[in-house]
């Protein structure tokens, strides 16, 4: 299988990534991209292979807590239309950015902190307009338009893309009980504790949900949930199209995003709440379903905004250079895991990307 794949020919596809949330250099925000783009072969003009560490725009760590940021906030206008006339793809993954005590204290309990940096820029912006214009591939997910991006930069980002980002955010969390699990962020417990007469009264999972405004609502399992974890939801025509399958587990950061009628929608999540959990549901705003993957793909643009961390997955580099290794991916997850991230990858992640990669490739 490594054979093959080194005998596989390269193709070349010009593509800038755009991550502002590198914490180390393995890069794992965007990771799982560079891992498409290396089993498929897709190299830079030189030749060369995508390389994790150095492919990108955003915030570069070094060590001893030095860093440097190379981004497009010092392109000119002339220096944009340029990038955007020799690029294939662009991919914009995790905007969040930096946060001092996560940078400087090695703090991944999630302490609020002040920015370092973070968020979508007009330059960014102003390259998107551009490969859009051009009908360039532009890929774009969960995190592009929340904070710390600007309400500006987001209500342009929205009406160029036909969205809108409902304010919600949320993830499902295999345990509540905050002395089992050491993943809850701290500010989710203080702030549910604020709103909510200083109580925490959960010890099983549950669907944390946050809004931009602040607001912590929680649907608890069994009181709220029928199901524990959100789905991933997909019509026959688009388990097709993209090799994907019709029903999958979502454990990971999710946003509640709607759209025009102009554009797709590939999957849709799906929480499975009781009676109970629908009026929460309700009394928020928060449609049920809500979309997953939602695409524009015609003569005038092409577009898709994952409604997820869908880059973030704990996948290993050194499998992308073994040819036909997805016929083994059941091998690759453990199957009674309902917080594991590997089987998303495989199932969902991969097919899905590696095919709107194909069918771009093969229209140049």
């Amino acid at each position: 299988m490594f054979v093959s794949w080194q005998l596989k020919p390269k193709k070349e596809l010009k593509i800038a990534v755009i991550d502002k949330t590198v914490l180390t250099t393995d890069g794992d925000e965007h990771g799982s991209l560079n891992w498409i783009l290396n089993n498929n072969k897709y190299c830079k003009p030189n030749r060369d292979l995508y390389s994790v560490s150095e492919d990108y725009y955003g915030f570069f760590p070094k060590e001893n807590k030095k860093y440097f940021i190379n981004d497009l906030d010092n392109f000119d206008d002339v220096q944009l239309k340029n990038l955007a006339d020799r690029l294939d793809v662009i991919y914009m993954t995790d905007l969040y950015g930096i946060y001092s005590k996560d940078w400087y204290s090695d703090n991944y309990r999630g302490e609020r902190s002040q920015l370092i940096y973070g968020g979508m820029s007009r330059k960014e912006l102003s390259l998107l307009n551009l490969m859009k214009f051009q009908q360039k591939l532009i890929l774009t997910e969960f995190n592009t338009i929340a904070p710390p991006t600007s309400r500006i930069v987001r209500t342009q980002f929205e009406s160029m893309f036909g969205l809108k980002w409902s304010g919600w955010t949320g993830r499902y969390f295999y345990s509540l009980d905050t002395t089992a699990n050491k993943e809850i962020p701290v500010w989710v417990i203080s702030d549910y504790k604020e709103q909510h007469q200083n109580r925490w009264p959960f010890s099983r999972s549950g669907i944390v949900l946050v809004h931009e405004s602040g607001r912590l609502e929680i649907l608890d399992y069994k009181t709220d949930l029928k199901e524990e974890v959100p789905y991933i939801i997909s019509a026959e025509i688009n388990q097709k199209r993209f090799g994907i399958p019709k029903k999958l587990k979502y454990s990971y950061w999710f946003d509640v995003m709607l759209t025009k009628r102009s554009n797709n929608v590939i999957s849709v999540y799906q929480i499975f709440t009781n009676t109970r959990g629908d009026s929460i549901l309700q009394s928020l705003n928060i449609p049920n379903p809500f979309p997953a993957v939602i695409e524009h793909y015609d003569k005038d643009y092409k577009f898709y905004y994952f409604c997820g961390d869908f880059c973030d997955n704990p996948v290993k580099m050194i499998l992308s250079k073994f040819w036909g290794i997805t016929k083994f991916r059941w091998l690759m997850y453990p199957s009674n895991d309902l917080a594991e991230r590997e089987s998303f990858f495989w199932l969902y992640y991969q097919p899905l990307v590696s095919t709107i990669l194909k069918n771009y490739y093969d229209s140049l």
